[in-house]
């Protein structure tokens, strides 16, 4: 975890990192951190792939399927899902570095996507109280209904049994098409 952040714990300051050879004027996106040993030409989103390929693969390995040793198996999967872990905690790192980059350079831009935010959840959450709102009309409803059986002793029939059969036929009658 130390390695990605070398470069600002070392204090040095921070800057937009340099663009990789062969590509000028392109930000570095898929760049290894500084101080982390990479092959030569792969980068993070290439490395995240294999590692994770590799646990893939880990897991449906026909040497740890038809392996004995339990202890090796669990190892071997562990070693896989721990590098993987690593190299997505690194593509974090690098993502939150660009983004605190972005709050530095350009303040407007941050406050921008905290309002289309703020409006997308209020959009939400008013299709979500709508959604509830026309619920509780339903059920209001339906016990207005009730109540109104209720008051009507006169046509409800004698016995316990008939008295369940007519409140049941009542609530199903407005579900029915007519």
């Amino acid at each position: 975890m130390a390695a990605p952040l070398g470069g600002m714990i070392s204090g040095q300051p921070p800057g937009p990192p340099q663009p990789p050879p062969g590509l000028p004027g392109q930000a570095s996106l898929l760049q290894a951190a500084p101080g982390t040993p990479r092959p030569s030409n792969s980068t993070l989103v290439e490395e995240l792939e294999s590692s994770f390929e590799a646990c893939f693969a880990s897991l449906v390995s026909q040497d740890y399927v038809s392996g004995t040793d339990q202890e090796e198996i669990r190892t071997g999967v562990d070693q896989c899902i721990q590098k993987f872990l690593d190299i997505a905690r690194q593509k974090e790192c690098f993502f939150l570095q660009k983004r605190l980059q972005l709050s530095i350079q350009k303040p407007e831009q941050v406050i921008k996507e905290d309002v289309s935010e703020l409006r997308n959840e209020l959009q939400r959450k008013d299709v979500l109280v709508q959604k509830h709102l026309t619920k509780l009309r339903h059920w209001q409803q339906v016990l207005e209904d009730i109540n109104v059986q209720h008051k009507k002793p006169a046509d409800i029939p004698q016995g316990s049994l008939a008295y369940l059969e007519q409140a049941s036929a009542n609530i199903l009658a407005p579900l029915k098409p007519t």
